[in-house]
């Protein structure tokens, strides 16, 4: 399914129904397709000194085990390199550690959970960026590609893996925040508040090269981008960790009209990320996000500020 619109880049089973639906505390998720909703267009939402803007919707979309100079200005990404150009890239970006699965953790919850390693199943319990959301009235969803079906929780299926599905590991959410990548709305604006888009271990550069997932993603994210553009929302692209190094330099792109185009020399990692997500939605920051400044220079000023977003979505 693509994605077209700008996206903030920066990588045992249950029944339940395949159709999406954005979970919310105040508003209980419906198991209908999303209805498509027509809305004003709006410009971005312009920050205040020393703030982050609030999008209509964030995407994060994890790629995996890539040091940042192996994508950003390479003959095997120019769908990426166009992303960061385009839009505000990093070049002092870091993973936490090294595997993947405490990475995912740590950019969900602000916690690594004392997990060091790829072990499956898990079950944790504590306050996570889904459960932040649904308490102030907002929405989550994690769409997984090739994941089975809604809610499944298997360790692996085909090339989905769970070690890289964070949300599933929290055994208070609800199973309507665990989707397949084929759940994605096709209408952008029926997205959850902040989705977090996994792919599969091929198409996130986990088992194949930077060229496979570049090629992916131009042809699941372009079309997001191209739409957030006009609609005030935001993607964040990222990897989990480099290929192993102990400075972990990944790349993490941010594009949307939010955004204003360049190179950023700030600091940032998983928490950095958390950190800013949840202050565009007054999210009080969980664990070592309270540690991590939020990302605050990289974000236009002259935008004109939209109507204000329904407290529902």
């Amino acid at each position: 399914m693509s994605l077209a619109a700008p996206l903030l880049v920066l990588s045992g089973c249950s029944t339940g129904s395949d159709t999406p639906t954005a979970t919310s505390q105040a508003t209980p998720p419906s198991s209908g397709t999303p209805t498509a909703t027509t809305a004003p267009v709006p410009t971005a939402t312009a920050p205040s000194d020393g703030s982050v803007p609030t999008p209509d919707h964030v995407v994060v979309v994890v790629f995996e085990n890539k040091a940042a100079t192996d994508v950003v200005g390479t003959g095997d990404a120019p769908y990426l390199t166009s992303l960061a150009e385009a839009g505000a890239t990093f070049t002092d970006a870091h993973g936490e550690t090294h595997p993947s699965q405490p990475n995912y953790l740590a950019l969900f919850s602000g916690s690594m959970h004392g997990v060091n390693d790829n072990s499956c199943p898990l079950a944790l319990s504590g306050p996570n960026l889904a459960s932040q959301l649904m308490a102030a009235g907002r929405t989550f969803a994690g769409y997984a590609q090739d994941l089975p079906h809604r809610g499944f929780t298997g360790c692996k299926a085909g090339d989905y893996a769970r070690k890289h599905n964070p949300w599933v590991n929290f055994t208070d959410l609800p199973p309507s925040v665990n989707q397949p990548l084929t759940a994605l709305p096709n209408d952008y604006a029926s997205l959850p508040t902040v989705s977090f888009i996994v792919p599969n271990l091929c198409n996130d550069m986990h088992d194949c090269g930077v060229a496979t997932g570049d090629r992916w993603a131009h042809d699941n994210l372009d079309d997001y981008v191209r739409w957030a553009e006009t609609h005030n929302s935001l993607l964040i692209v990222t990897f989990d960790e480099d290929s192993g190094s102990d400075a972990n330099r990944i790349a993490t792109i941010l594009a949307g009209p939010m955004v204003r185009s360049g190179v950023s020399d700030q600091r940032i990692d998983h928490y950095s990320v958390l950190r800013t997500v949840e202050e565009m939605y007054g999210l009080e920051p969980l664990g070592r996000a309270a540690d991590a400044a939020p990302i605050t220079n990289v974000w236009t000023t002259s935008a004109a500020v939209p109507s204000a977003p329904s407290p529902s979505r």
